[in-house]
């Protein structure tokens, strides 16, 4: 990722993080944040809680899914409470997602961050500038 950009600034809105390879039962478990682990929502969708705490309102998911060019990317949802029912936001970019969260919890947006970063240092994934 370029130097000159970072979280928190509206560029970094444009940041899309794309894996080298796609989502499996086999290798789920090598994408584990903290202590969670990645669980399969829907058919290729898989989600895993980013920012959930006690007594917050708000919460954000990983969403890791393969996208019409083929890629298999990472997003974020935040997760939203209605009544007793519990669903998933749209997805976002990446980078939007962090952004988002920086502006809720800058050190986890910054955790997420480094764990993203860490998956690339081990060449198993990239940040892409997109259009949206």
């Amino acid at each position: 990722m370029e130097d000159n950009i970072k979280l928190g600034n509206p560029v970094f809105d444009k940041m899309m993080f794309v894996l080298d390879k796609g989502i499996t039962e086999q290798n789920h478990r090598d994408y584990r944040y903290e202590n969670e682990e990645l669980i399969q929502i829907s058919e290729g969708i898989w989600a895993m809680p980013a920012y959930m705490k006690d007594n917050d309102d708000f919460s954000m998911f990983f969403i890791i899914t393969q996208i019409d060019d083929g890629n298999t990317v990472v997003a974020f949802s935040t997760g939203e409470k209605k009544d007793e029912q519990f669903s998933l936001s749209n997805p976002m970019i990446t980078g939007k997602g962090l952004n988002l969260l920086t502006k809720h919890n800058k050190d986890r947006a910054a955790s997420i961050l480094h764990f993203l970063n860490q998956i690339s240092k081990a060449a198993e994934g990239n940040w892409r500038i997109v259009s949206e």
